[in-house]
């Protein structure tokens, strides 16, 4: 058994949230909804103060700053057993390129490695770490699910949200004919090469439409706002929403991009 899961069973491990600077700033709810998960799971969840990951940074080849907020981010969750985020591209910077960024620097590399071995994607978490097979949900309706490329290539996160949500009462889940395709997102990429973006964008929003779901989940934001962005221009009634929200019984609001109308 996994020390963690093992400890779950009889002093709840400190598990630090890194909510993400997209999910804090577009879409609260899913960082809501993974406390949830993990409280349910038998943990203590912390929010410590934190900023973003770096990975803007770092794409852009500022490792200066890339590495300030690194140094920023691991400091803050030193007294966490382990680190869970609810997104893939977040969670490869943190466990697989924060040790990059420090290579050379004895100390500093030596944390950003102890940071990484505690550092995981939200449902692999839970299901690779503490062992959970099945949550307590229901959703009425047939999905598709997108594996975002840094979950998927960098982290390994394929079959573990296709495990949980088999476990969902009242969902069907209908297999994309190209599920590992990108989204077109890839944060600056979607800024700095709009047009390949909405062709690549373009594909995935015609293989969801095919699949014949209502709704389309992924693990990370960024995927969802661009394609929930294409289906609303292209006037699909497909909707796009966080598999977190979905796994936590929390899909019952707004999805992506649509308006508040408790608000309106």
């Amino acid at each position: 058994m996994n020390a963690i899961a093992s400890e779950a069973s009889s002093h709840p491990p400190r598990v630090g949230l890194f909510v993400t600077c997209l999910i804090d700033v577009m879409r609260p709810t899913v960082g809501f909804a993974a406390v949830k998960l993990l409280e349910d799971a038998g943990c203590r969840v912390v929010v410590p103060a934190q900023t973003c990951c770096g990975q803007p940074a770092f794409n852009a080849g500022d490792r200066a700053a890339a590495k300030a907020l690194a140094r920023r981010t691991i400091e803050a969750f030193e007294a966490c057993d382990a680190v869970v985020t609810p997104s893939g591209s977040c969670g490869g910077m943190l466990i697989r390129h924060y040790p990059e960024l420090f290579a050379g620097e004895p100390e500093m590399a030596a944390k950003a490695e102890r940071f990484a071995a505690k550092t995981h994607e939200l449902v692999s978490f839970l299901t690779d770490v503490l062992g959970v097979e099945r949550v307590t949900a229901r959703f009425d309706g047939t999905v598709a699910y997108h594996d975002g490329c840094s979950g998927l290539r960098e982290l390994g996160v394929k079959a573990q949200p296709r495990r949980l949500l088999a476990s969902v009462e009242g969902l069907t889940l209908a297999e994309l004919a190209e599920p590992e395709t990108c989204c077109g997102f890839g944060g600056l990429f979607a800024a700095k090469y709009g047009e390949l973006s909405n062709t690549i964008v373009s594909h995935k929003a015609d293989d969801i439409r095919a699949s014949a779901a209502g709704t389309v989940l992924a693990g990370d934001l960024g995927c969802l706002l661009n394609i929930a962005g294409k289906l609303q221009r292209a006037g699909s009634a497909v909707r796009a929403r966080h598999v977190a929200e979905v796994l936590a019984g929390m899909a019952d609001g707004p999805a992506i991009g649509e308006p508040n109308k408790e608000r309106s």
